[in-house]
């Protein structure tokens, strides 16, 4: 279990890869975060220090990172399962109660894998594929969106947001365990189907098309808090580019989350 060091900094480690990202835009934002200090670790190294041993010392661990997917596939992206190792690591933190942040398209993270959608509480899936069981279409995606998100539930992650606030940023339709989680910020945004584009044939090449593609509505639900085993998890929705990087309200929901999953309180 982390131990929490009283006036210092918070050590995070953030994972990263395997979606493109700005870095340095990004650790920019850790790096003028109040009260912690961010280490980036890309993937596939971020994985393999994913266990108690390795984050000693550690504070919490924020997922910015998509692993498990292998996009040089033929057919379109090949989902690839952890390495056993990397699989028991991961859970062995979550039962020593590492605090986890997971923000925006780590919600795509290890596809092969069914129990790490429900670890997150929902799942980005690039190609249609089963899901609790269920078949599933491919989920949605659409850049530069301009929504207003509102505050729906009281709690240390939201603390000093706004009730209602705006930002511009690249939102998703995906399947969210809504029973299975807290519920924290809803967009204005129209889940439908008309308003995103196919994730799998973004990929194929065809960009900005939904073309015969059905998915059914989806959940406005775009910030949530549940427990990972034995850990609290956040997720945010939040986080495709510069602009929201160096979003205030945005800053403010991230700040709040790592100190939120490091604490006592979080993980009791």
């Amino acid at each position: 279990m982390p131990i929490i060091r009283y006036g210092e900094p918070l050590n995070v480690l953030v994972a990263a890869k395997g979606h493109p990202y700005q870095r340095d835009a990004f650790m920019a934002m850790f790096d003028e975060m109040d009260g912690v200090s961010g280490s980036l670790v890309e993937q596939p190294a971020a994985g393999r220090l994913m266990n108690p041993e390795s984050l000693s010392g550690i504070d919490a661990l924020v997922l910015y990172d998509m692993p498990g997917l292998d996009f040089r596939a033929p057919d379109g992206p090949r989902f690839v399962a952890p390495e056993p190792a990397i699989q028991e690591g991961f859970l062995r933190l979550l039962e020593s109660g590492m605090g986890i942040v997971a923000l925006h398209h780590a919600i795509a993270g290890w596809p092969a894998w069914p129990e790490y959608a429900d670890l997150l509480g929902g799942r980005f899936l690039y190609k249609p594929g089963v899901l609790r069981g269920a078949p599933r279409q491919d989920s949605g995606y659409r850049h530069e969106v301009t929504h207003t998100v509102s505050v729906v539930g009281e709690h240390p992650v939201t603390q000093g947001v706004p009730r209602s606030f705006s930002l511009t940023d690249e939102v998703y339709l995906f399947e969210t365990f809504e029973d299975d989680v807290t519920h924290l910020l809803r967009s204005d945004y129209g889940f439908t189907r008309d308003n995103f584009y196919s994730a799998s044939q973004a990929v194929a090449g065809k960009l900005y098309s939904n073309e015969g593609w059905s998915h059914p509505d989806g959940s406005n639900l775009v910030g949530w808090v549940k427990r990972a085993r034995n850990s609290p998890l956040v997720y945010l929705q939040f986080g495709d580019g510069p602009e929201t990087y160096a979003h205030p309200v945005f800053r403010q929901l991230v700040r709040n989350a790592i100190h939120w999953v490091a604490s006592p309180d979080a993980r009791a």
